[in-house]
């Protein structure tokens, strides 16, 4: 499966709203941005809140950028079977077995698979069913709860040049660390609050997105 992971979008529906914006106008000025891939969020969210945010974004979002969903594989069978287009999930180490959410959302759909150790890196791979991994954190980052300490840019390049999977770094990313991570071999950079918390997320993905082409 070819995936354009270079700039991907984690949303925080609480950023855009402190921003003045709803969910759907941040996404929407993001990929008109050069956004690429899209991955609700919604930790604090109940599944039928999470689905109506997922459907909501589904309606507005490009057919050629791919909307996945965060952790819960339940909200994306239910977005699929309300006909909301939906491409996958990307699940955690805590969350069900990579096996196992394969088997649940079809050959078809995209997995992505958080790890930021060798054995999990190492792990992904064997399992032969994941799509692409995220690496992270690279900076300290408030988005997610008990996330674990910032890596750094040397400690996610070791990581990346031990797994052959496509990789996207996560973790306060902003403009400035776009080049560093495309040189370490990175196929793109996942952020939130760079474009969630952004007055103007079209402007803000079209800085990031010229750091990760051109290096400024």
């Amino acid at each position: 499966m070819s995936l354009d992971l270079a700039l991907y979008l984690v949303t925080d529906s609480g950023q855009c709203a402190r921003a003045g914006l709803s969910l759907q106008e941040t996404v929407l000025r993001a990929v008109e941005g050069g956004v690429r891939i899209v991955q609700i969020r919604e930790k604090d969210a109940s599944a039928r809140e999470f689905l109506a945010s997922v459907c909501a974004v589904a309606q507005v979002l490009p057919a050629q950028v791919p909307l996945l969903v965060n952790d819960r594989i339940d909200v994306f069978l239910a977005a699929r079977a309300a006909g909301a287009r939906v491409a996958g999930v990307h699940i955690g180490q805590s969350e069900i077995p990579a096996e196992l959410a394969r088997q649940l959302i079809g050959p078809q759909a995209i997995l992505g698979l958080s790890a930021a150790t060798p054995a999990a890196l190492a792990e992904a791979e064997r399992c032969g069913v994941v799509d692409y991994v995220g690496i992270g954190p690279l900076n300290a980052t408030t988005t997610k709860k008990n996330a674990p300490p910032a890596l750094g840019l040397p400690a996610l390049q070791a990581l990346r040049q031990g797994v052959r999977l496509p990789a996207v770094a996560i973790g306060g990313i902003g403009s400035g660390d776009m080049a560093g991570l495309r040189a370490a071999g990175f196929d793109g950079a996942a952020v939130v609050s760079a474009i969630c918390a952004a007055p103007d997320p079209r402007q803000a993905a079209q800085a990031l997105l010229q750091a990760w082409q051109h290096g400024a």
